[in-house]
């Protein structure tokens, strides 16, 4: 009897000393139904990955993608900063192209021959009739400058009150629906 009960106890002692502790066991579940369920997720990604593939093979090829987008607000700080800049850059372009066109009248003798006209027409009565005096280079750029720095504050301000208007326009009706178009 006793060398039973000794028996019995060395094969559980061995049973024991063979399994894990209950701790590693719950981790070593937990990893196994982890690695499932990663398996599981990956799966159908792979399953669709062929079908595409294969369905581009075979069926035509689609068109760009298209996107339907609405401009429901437009940021009235940044459409002043650009307006002003934009107005900026044509006050300049016109401020040059006024230089430009008058310097090529004077160059051409367009003056001169205006003035001779003028005396050719009028005679004695023309007395010093001189053209420039009346649309020479400095009042026509005096001018032109005047008129670009009006230019810029008009555009500028019209630009902004443009945006608001729109702002409001748009919280109304919903704003301007664009469709954006993906390049070839």
């Amino acid at each position: 009897m006793p060398e039973r009960s000794v028996e019995r106890t060395a094969v559980r002692n061995d049973d024991t000393a063979t399994r894990p502790p209950l701790a590693e066991r719950i981790q070593a579940k937990l990893a196994q139904a982890a690695q499932e369920h990663k398996a599981n997720a990956q799966r159908p990604a792979r399953s669709a990955t062929p079908d595409r593939e294969g369905q581009q093979g075979a069926a035509p090829k689609k068109g760009p993608r298209r996107a339907r987008l609405r401009l429901t607000r437009v940021d009235p700080w940044s459409v002043m900063k650009t307006a002003f800049l934009l107005s900026v850059a044509l006050g300049i372009v016109t401020v040059v192209s006024v230089f430009i066109v008058w310097s090529v009248l004077g160059a051409a003798g367009v003056w001169e021959s205006i003035n001779a006209t003028a005396q050719d027409i009028l005679g004695e009565e023309a007395g010093g009739f001189d053209v420039t005096a009346y649309v020479g280079m400095s009042r026509v750029m005096g001018f032109t400058m005047l008129v670009a720095v009006v230019d810029v504050v008009l555009l500028t301000a019209v630009a902004t009150l443009g945006a608001f208007l729109y702002n409001m326009a748009a919280a109304l009706l919903g704003g301007v629906e664009v469709t954006l178009a993906e390049d070839h």
